[in-house]
């Protein structure tokens, strides 16, 4: 059963000329976007971030998985019909960031591409103000501004 929330996780790596970020391209819809899903049962949002990274991209994100303090509000029809039930008109979502390291990423079949990109060609890239927000924050995070 679906919970009454989504995450969005961003994959990134440090380099020698600065922070990567991991855009996937979604297989149904053509759009690049990061890491996303909806939380099952009981997860929390952080259980479900963990479970969408290993799903998504194959990797085990419990150590390096950062809480960023973006929360963005996703409107429900740009979900599947019926998901959340009547009455729900905005779904909350949460941010995370995952430092991928120099470990490989194994795309799912929710997505045919995957691309390391520096900070502007994301945000350049991203379909979703929500990831583009969360994109500048762990940026500023990461170059401590």
């Amino acid at each position: 059963m679906r919970a009454p929330f989504q995450v969005l996780v961003i994959p990134f790596r440090l380099t020698a000329v600065g922070p990567e970020f991991a855009v996937l391209k979604r297989s149904d819809a053509g759009w690049w976007q990061f890491v996303a899903g909806g939380g099952e049962d009981d997860e929390s949002p952080r259980q479900a971030a963990e479970r969408e990274v290993k799903e998504e991209i194959g990797i085990d994100a419990a150590q390096h998985l950062i809480q960023l303090d973006s929360v963005a509000t996703v409107p429900r029809d740009c979900f599947a019909a019926g998901s959340w039930g009547r009455g729900v008109y905005v779904i909350p979502e949460h941010c995370f960031a995952v430092d991928a390291g120099d470990r490989p990423l194994a795309l799912s079949g929710e997505h045919t591409e995957l691309c390391w990109v520096p900070y502007q060609r994301a945000f350049d890239l991203l379909k979703w103000d929500s990831n583009r927000n969360a994109l500048w924050e762990l940026n500023a995070r990461l170059k401590g501004t």
